[in-house]
């Protein structure tokens, strides 16, 4: 991989990491795209890069939110901020599961398969105007009304198992758990907020059980080159500041109501992926 490659994935990485397209999906289309074929631990190398950038992002991005669930649960304060900490850990169960149990299985089962990418991408694009349809549009038209509740611990757990879910590349995480979220009738704003704190969790976790894999791998093979710094160095910056940017416009649109226009993206992305 040369740098063009890195930067080029750094930017779908952080991009695509919360805009409600499916990053996994889109790192699979512009990896087929360039050609890009890496060896097992240079690609473990610059997946844990790119996930350790998306998490900074987050935590850059959402530091006024972070900071008092930090303060308040490690002092357990039992405050509002203490108990939705304790709900963005229950809802990381599920895909918590699946990282342990299924991960590896589910990465060799649809690595390179655009046509799975394809037909997610089309179901995200469902789930995204099924949540506009459904609840978003009604809020728009009636801005006086109380636009949605608080997540409860049930809808934080149903979020989990959407997280879950969208390990398939081309099912965007961001878009599943906003639109579940907004679904089950939860504020749009709260739930987007929650979306990207509760993904903190499951990056740092594939970050470690990629490092785990590089580390100790289950078969020993022969040495083979890593990506080398520049191109790490430069895939991560790209990530980051990327992904700080996507944070914040996400955001936004949620509150603004207009996540149903990728739906439209993601419908030509995944035809475009089946005729590939």
């Amino acid at each position: 991989m040369d740098w063009i490659d890195a930067l080029i994935l750094g930017i779908i990485q952080g991009l695509s990491e919360y805009l409600p397209i499916s990053s996994s999906g889109h790192l699979e289309i512009f990896k087929q795209i360039l050609g890009v074929h890496l060896d097992p631990d240079a690609s473990l190398e610059f997946s844990i890069m790119l996930h350790v950038a998306t998490v900074l992002s987050t935590i850059v991005i959402l530091w006024h939110e972070f900071y008092p669930l930090l303060v308040s649960f490690f002092t357990i304060k039992r405050d509002k901020h203490f108990y939705t900490v304790c709900k963005i850990l229950l809802s990381c169960i599920p895909v918590g599961i699946v990282g342990a149990f299924f991960q590896k299985d589910v990465e060799k089962f649809f690595e390179g398969n655009l046509t799975v990418v394809g037909i997610c991408l089309i179901v995200t694009a469902a789930l995204l105007c099924f949540a506009y349809f459904s609840r978003t549009r009604s809020a728009i038209m009636h801005p006086t009304r109380p636009q949605g509740r608080d997540i409860s611990w049930l809808d934080a757990f149903i979020i989990g198992c959407a997280q879950a879910i969208a390990v398939l590349p081309g099912l965007s995480r961001s878009g599943t758990t906003i639109a579940t979220g907004i679904i089950l009738g939860d504020n749009r704003e709260k739930v987007a907020q929650f979306s990207f704190l509760m993904v903190i969790i499951p990056i740092l976790g594939k970050g470690l059980l990629d490092l785990k894999d590089m580390l100790m791998p289950d078969e020993v093979v022969a040495a083979s080159p890593a990506v080398g710094i520049l191109p790490l160095v430069i895939g991560f910056l790209a990530s980051f500041i990327v992904g700080c940017l996507a944070c914040k416009w996400m955001l936004n649109i949620v509150k603004q109501g207009k996540l149903v226009w990728f739906a439209v993206y993601c419908v030509i992305a995944g035809v475009l992926c089946l005729i590939w």
